[in-house]
């Protein structure tokens, strides 16, 4: 099962009332479970080099099923995969990027934020990821 139109555009809409909520405009990624765009909102004075950041973060939880900064502790110096984040093209493991997971328990996309501090880009991704709960 993948994420649809309707529950992808739920995802970007509650990421936007956070991020308008905390007054930092963002890049919203939505990809589908196979780690292609479903949907992207970039808002208005939101930082285009954000762009990237945004859909390599959503293409790292989708593609190892895991929060972004969860895939640091594999390839930071010293851990068993360093360099990884070379690897698909560039990942970015760093928080801002969630599984997006289904009614069934399924992971059906993935979410990237980027535009503020990393932090403030976990609490949109988080906000976003919310909308798909029951």
């Amino acid at each position: 099962m993948t994420i649809t139109t309707d529950q992808a555009k739920a995802v970007i809409e509650a990421g936007e009332t956070k991020a308008v909520a905390l007054g930092v405009p963002m890049n919203i990624v939505v990809l589908d479970a196979g780690a292609h765009l479903k949907a992207f909102l970039r808002m208005d004075r939101a930082l285009l080099g954000s762009i990237d950041v945004a859909q390599r973060k959503a293409r790292t939880s989708a593609l190892f099923r895991a929060p972004s900064e969860a895939i640091w502790d594999y390839c930071k110096p010293g851990a068993p995969a360093p360099g990884l984040e070379l690897s698909n093209g560039g990942l970015a493991p760093f928080g801002g990027g969630l599984p997006l997971i289904g009614r069934e328990g399924a992971m059906i996309g993935a979410v990237g934020v980027s535009g503020g501090s990393v932090g403030q880009d976990l609490e949109v991704a988080r906000a976003a990821a919310a909308a798909l709960i029951p």
